[in-house]
């Protein structure tokens, strides 16, 4: 079983020195990309993902940090905890994960504040051998050369050197690329002040405790005037991306009607197996469903969030996610009142979809749904968005030849 990660932690203390006036007040992570502070990007990659417990680990300019975190969660719209944690001097980058070591938990992912590696985390966790020896997964970027980068070496799964740089001309390497999952027993191998990537990963690796993931997502470092020149562009459009639209009911579970409670919750077979395949090929998934039995009194929006929560804990077994939801509770013969008025989410009316495709980045041209009744292909058709009707069976079998790679 895929190990369950459930905190991010980011490095924001950096001062950003090669940005010049760009960062003399601003924090690096905090620099707009697209219209938006670049490390609200990141947490948003990081937090559709599933992991919505978020640590900043901040220095310079703290106050700023601080008052982003307060107002993230209900920017990003997420059931989401920000926290802070500051390091008392300039640290270095493994000093401020050893100033931290009381909030991590036992398994947490690390992420560099300036850079974006699109790699599916679940990938990561899958690389974490399970012996207690080894401290971490590091997330690895193939280059065809090393340029500004550090060179990792990988023998069998396992690094076992950090180079300073490779020579002009060597040809590929594999460089660190600042997405790590780790143990919190990565705090016994730092100090109070400190480099994580010199003194922590360096010696770890050395000992064969650090595990490898090759990958080729796309990757940028943000931290050279060109290159955050380049992220206005290339960051925007790496996000645009179709997706696939799932209602719930008859498609995600078995529709034994009303499905209000853990109890009553089926999956249809192969349903987390195309969500999984979604997720590596790059589509956004999103879950918009008519929920007109709370409306009806059969059950609560709590007890809808619970079973919502048991759909999420089941997927992440298997390393998938859900990016979002949109669900109707309104119908125009509800029971109780406070639900009883027609409504625009309600499928055929295609309120759900459009606002999922206002909240993200959707390549809409390339988008399909996938539902079990006329109403859900009517809500995509007026939505803009292609529609197939599943008529019950193995839902992987199903998507399978309707999905195509769109991660670069």
């Amino acid at each position: 079983m895929i190990p369950r990660v459930n905190q991010a932690v980011i490095l924001c203390g950096g001062l950003g020195s090669r940005l010049g006036s760009l960062t003399a007040s601003t924090p690096k992570p905090l620099l707009p990309v697209d219209g938006r502070p670049f490390l609200e990007i990141l947490i948003e990659e990081i937090a559709r993902q599933g992991i919505r417990r978020i640590l900043l680990l901040a220095a310079f300019a703290s106050d700023q940090v601080r008052d982003f975190a307060a107002a993230l969660p209900a920017k990003l719209g997420f059931d989401m905890t920000v926290e802070l944690a500051i390091e008392p001097d300039r640290a270095g980058t493994g000093g401020a994960i050893w100033h931290a070591r009381e909030q991590l938990d036992d398994l947490f992912y690390l992420f560099n504040g300036d850079s974006w590696f699109d790699v599916p985390l679940a990938e990561l966790a899958r690389a974490l051998p399970a012996d207690p020896a080894v401290v971490g997964a590091l997330a690895l970027r193939r280059l065809p050369e090393a340029g500004r980068y550090g060179v990792v070496t990988l023998s069998g799964g396992r690094i076992d050197q950090f180079a300073a740089k490779a020579e002009a001309g060597s040809g590929p390497v594999l460089v660190n690329a600042g997405v790590y999952l780790f143990r919190r027993t990565l705090v016994d191998a730092l100090s109070p002040l400190c480099s994580l990537e010199q003194d922590g990963l360096a010696v770890l690796a050395a000992q064969g405790r650090l595990a490898g993931l090759p990958a080729d997502g796309y990757f940028l470092d943000i931290g050279i005037p060109d290159d955050y020149a380049r992220a206005q562009t290339e960051i925007p459009a790496h996000r645009r991306r179709p997706a696939l639209f799932l209602d719930r009911d008859g498609v995600i579970n078995l529709d034994h009607g009303h499905v209000g409670s853990i109890d009553r919750f089926e999956w249809v077979a192969g349903a987390r197996e195309a969500i999984l395949r979604a997720n590596r090929l790059g589509y956004y998934v999103f879950v918009v469903t008519n929920q007109a039995g709370i409306a009806k009194g059969y059950y609560t929006e709590a007890d809808y969030r619970a079973v919502k929560a048991h759909v999420r804990a089941g997927l992440a077994e298997i390393g998938a996610h859900i990016d979002d939801e949109r669900f109707c509770p309104f119908h125009v013969d509800a029971a109780i009142e406070a639900y009883r008025r027609d409504s625009d989410w309600r499928k055929p009316a295609p309120g759900m979809l459009l606002d999922l495709l206002r909240r993200w980045p959707v390549d809409a041209g390339h988008s399909l749904l996938v539902g079990d009744r006329d109403s859900d292909l009517a809500a995509a058709a007026a939505a803009g968005i292609a529609g197939h009707l599943f008529g019950g069976g193995n839902l992987d079998d199903f998507v399978k030849p309707l999905l195509t790679e769109t991660r670069a």
